[in-house]
C-alpha cells in the first residue's frame, strides 16, 4: 500500500481553497477512482492522466488507484488537478521522490501526450500559494500571469516530463521573471472638452475624494467625453490593487486587460445588459461589471435606459464595496469597490427646455422615475452639463484652452494624499462619526446646513455625503477645515434631476 499528498487550489470564485489531492494504491483489481465531489471535468480527468503518463514513458500501476480530492465537503471543477493527481500517482507508485512534495503546489491540464496546458482562473492560486510559502508549478501559458505575484516563486513547465526531470533534481525547472508593470501614457486629455468648467471642477473633486457622480445635460455636451477622463485623473493603482484587479479579470476570464497594467479599470457596459452581466452570477457565479470595475470606474451612458431592477441592484454594492451572490451550494463574494459615474438626457428626446423638446410631462415623468430616491441618494455629485455656447464652439479649433492632465493630477494627488495622512482612507470612505469629527459645524455653517435641507430636501445620507464632498473641496484647498464656500459648492452640485420638469 502507497500513499501520497500533492498540493493544489480549487477555483471558488476570488477564493483559492487549498486541496490535497491523496493517491491511495492498494493491492486488487486495476480500477481508478476519483471521491470529493468531482465535476464532470475532474472525472473525466482519468483518461487524461492515464494516456499523459503512458505516453510519457512512465508505468501506469496495474493497481486500484484511488484519488481523494480532499476536503470533500468542497466541489471541484474544471481540468486543473490533472498534473497534480498524475505527479501523485508517479509519487504513489515510487517513480516520482515525495521529498519536494510539500514545498510546491501543482496546477495544469495534461494534454494526452503529456503536455501541460493553461488553465483560467489562476491569480487567486498564485496569491494563495504565496501566502503559504510554497513554489508554483504551472504551465508556461500561465507563467506571466502567476508571476504578478511578487513573492511566489513560479515554475513553468511545458511537459510532464520536464516537471519529473524536476522533482528527481537533475533538470530545475528555472523561476519565471515578470514583466515590469506598466502604466499607460496616452490618457485623453480634459483640455479637449470644450467649455463645461463646472463640470470639470466635478470631475476633479471626484476624482480626489473617490466621489460617485452623475452628469445630466441635451446631446453632444460632452457628458460621455467626461466621463471617459476620469480614469486617466485617478491615481495608479498601487501593487496590492493592482492584483486584486488581476485576480477578478483572472476568475472572470477576461483577456482584453493587459496583465501587467496598472491602469485603474474603465468599464461601459451598453444600457441592455442583464442584471446577471452588470452584478455578476449565472449557474456557476462569475464577476459581473462592477466587480470588474474594482478600484476603477464604472460608467452607465443613458442612465435611465438601464432596466429599473438593474439599477436597484447597485444600490447594496454602492455602500458595501462588495456583491455576494447566493447560490444553494454556496455563497461566493466578489469585490466591487467601485467609482460609479452616469450620464443621463432630461428628458427621453433630450432637448428639455428648448422647441425641440417633443416630450410630454407624463413621459418625462415616466423616464426619470426609472432613478428611484434611495439610488440618487448614493450619488455625491449630480451635475447639470449646458450646451456649449457658439463662441466656445467657433474659437476652440485655434487654441487648446484649459489645464493639462498632468497639473490637474498633481492636486488630485496632493488631496489624496492628505486624506490618507489624516484619516487613513480616502473621503468618500468615512463614517458618519468620522465627519462630525473632521466636518465640525459652526453656528453660521449649522444655518446655512439648515436650510440646505429644507431646500434640497437632503435625506441623511444626502446630508453626510454633502459633508464628504465639502470636505474633498477643502483638501483640495489645502484648508484644516471646510468653510462656508466650501460648503456652497458642494450644494452647487447637488442639481437634481427630479427638479426640472416641463
Amino acid at each position: 500500500m502507497s500513499l501520497a499528498t500533492v498540493h493544489t487550489r480549487a477555483k471558488l470564485g476570488i477564493e483559492a481553497p487549498l486541496v490535497c489531492v491523496e493517491v491511495h494504491l492498494s493491492n486488487g483489481l486495476p480500477a481508478f477512482h476519483i471521491v470529493g465531489l468531482p465535476e464532470t471535468a475532474v472525472k473525466e480527468s482519468k483518461d487524461r492522466v492515464r494516456s499523459a503518463i503512458i505516453n510519457a514513458h512512465f508505468e501506469f500501476p496495474a493497481r486500484r488507484i484511488t484519488i481523494n480530492l480532499a476536503p470533500a465537503e468542497l466541489p471541484k471543477e474544471g481540468t486543473r488537478f490533472d498534473l497534480a493527481i498524475a505527479i501523485g500517482i508517479l509519487a504513489a507508485s515510487g517513480q516520482v521522490p515525495m521529498d519536494l512534495l510539500e514545498q510546491h503546489e501543482f496546477i495544469g491540464e495534461l494534454a494526452l501526450s503529456g503536455e501541460l496546458r493553461p488553465v483560467e482562473a489562476l491569480m487567486p492560486s498564485a496569491m494563495a500559494c504565496a501566502n503559504d510559502d510554497r513554489a508554483l508549478i504551472i504551465s508556461v501559458d500561465n507563467a506571466s500571469e502567476a508571476a504578478l505575484v511578487g513573492q511566489l516563486t513560479v515554475l513553468p513547465a511545458t511537459h510532464l516530463l520536464q516537471v519529473s526531470a524536476h522533482m528527481h533534481g537533475r533538470e530545475p525547472l528555472k523561476p519565471w521573471q515578470p514583466s515590469p508593470n506598466k502604466l499607460s501614457t496616452s490618457a485623453p486629455q480634459l483640455n479637449e472638452v470644450i467649455g463645461q468648467e463646472h463640470a470639470k471642477r466635478a470631475l476633479e473633486i471626484a476624482a480626489s475624494g473617490g466621489h460617485h457622480l452623475l452628469l445630466f445635460g441635451p446631446p453632444g455636451t460632452g457628458k460621455t467625453m467626461l466621463a471617459s477622463r476620469l480614469p486617466s485623473l485617478l491615481p495608479a493603482l498601487d501593487n496590492a490593487e493592482a492584483l486584486e484587479v488581476a485576480a477578478i479579470h483572472s476568475v472572470a476570464s477576461k483577456t482584453d486587460r493587459a496583465a501587467h497594467s496598472l491602469q485603474r479599470p474603465f468599464r461601459a457596459p451598453h444600457h441592455s445588459a442583464s442584471a446577471t452581466a452588470i452584478v455578476g452570477g449565472g449557474s456557476t457565479p462569475k464577476p459581473g461589471e462592477i466587480s470588474l470595475a474594482h478600484c476603477g470606474v464604472l460608467f452607465l451612458d443613458e442612465l435611465p435606459e438601464f432596466q429599473r431592477q438593474v439599477l436597484e441592484m447597485l444600490r447594496e454594492p454602492l455602500e458595501s464595496g462588495e456583491i455576494i451572490i447566493s447560490r444553494v451550494a454556496a455563497q461566493t463574494r466578489y469585490p466591487a469597490r467601485f467609482q460609479l459615474v452616469a450620464a443621463m438626457n432630461p428628458c427621453p428626446c433630450g432637448y428639455l427646455g428648448s422647441q425641440r423638446c417633443t416630450c410630454t410631462p407624463d413621459q418625462i415623468g415616466r423616464y426619470r422615475a426609472k432613478l428611484s430616491g434611495p439610488l440618487m441618494d448614493r450619488i455625491d455629485l449630480q451635475v447639470q452639463v449646458g450646451a456649449i455656447e457658439n463662441q466656445q464652439l467657433l474659437d476652440r479649433p485655434a487654441q487648446q484652452k484649459g489645464e493639462s492632465n498632468k497639473i490637474i493630477q498633481q492636486r488630485i494627488h496632493r488631496a489624496r494624499n492628505i486624506q490618507i495622512a489624516r484619516q487613513g482612507k480616502i473621503n468618500s470612505a468615512l463614517n458618519s462619526q468620522q465627519l462630525h469629527q473632521l466636518c465640525p459645524l459652526n453656528k453660521a455653517q449649522r444655518q446655512l446646513m439648515d436650510q440646505a435641507i429644507n431646500r434640497f430636501a437632503l435625506s441623511t445620507r444626502s446630508f453626510y455625503r454633502l459633508l464628504k464632498v465639502a470636505r474633498t473641496i477643502a483638501d483640495l484647498a489645502g484648508l484644516e477645515q471646510p468653510d462656508i464656500p466650501e460648503y456652497q459648492e458642494a450644494l452647487s452640485f447637488r442639481s437634481t434631476v427630479h427638479a426640472n420638469t416641463k
